[in-house]
């Protein structure tokens, strides 16, 4: 019985080996690329608008101080922009547990901002529209995600992707019309 559990155990351990270097593998040979514009052909996608009442100026402001989001936004525990909002500059942030390391890649003023960035097991491209209607603005954001881990979990990232993009506009919502 000894020896059967001590078999037992050492192909367990084999097991978990295995998927840890094939989960390592994955994560080092995944390459994205980082675009202006969602993927098209991702796994998961998204597309939301939402009506702000609030000049595109205030929801502006909102958005892109990128350090305050955490306290409008619950979703976010974390979110640090070091340099200018502008192309280039890299946006770290930790949602749903996930650290993220984003990257702008437009930024129109009061227009369009769009970044790319990856977290473990996914690459997500985010694009954000603003356009103002009569004093108000309608925020429209696309989303992208593919990956192995999106892959795996596509169904299950596809429907919390929705949630929480709707989540983002009420939280960006609230805080514009408030300020």
């Amino acid at each position: 019985m000894k020896k059967i559990i001590k078999i037992a155990g050492m192909w367990t351990v084999g097991v978990v080996i295995t998927i840890a270097v094939a989960i390592l593998f994955l994560e080092v040979l995944s390459e994205y690329n980082y675009t202006s514009t969602i993927h098209e052909n991702a796994p998961v996608k998204t597309k939301r608008s939402l009506l702000i009442h609030a000049p595109v100026g205030n929801v502006w402001r909102v958005f892109t101080g990128v350090n305050q989001w955490p306290k409008w936004q619950h979703d976010i525990v974390e979110a640090s922009l070091q340099d200018p909002f502008k192309p280039g500059s890299v946006i770290h942030w930790t949602t749903n547990g996930f650290s993220i390391e984003s990257r702008l890649q437009t930024v129109v003023h009061n227009q369009k901002i769009g970044w790319a960035g990856k977290a473990f097991g996914s690459f997500a491209v985010h694009v954000w529209s603003f356009e103002e209607k009569g004093g108000n603005t309608i925020v429209t954001v696309e989303e992208s995600m593919e990956g192995w881990l999106v892959w795996l979990m596509q169904g299950y990232v596809q429907s919390n992707l929705h949630v929480a993009t709707e989540a983002w506009l009420e939280a960006l919502k609230a805080e514009s019309e408030r300020k």
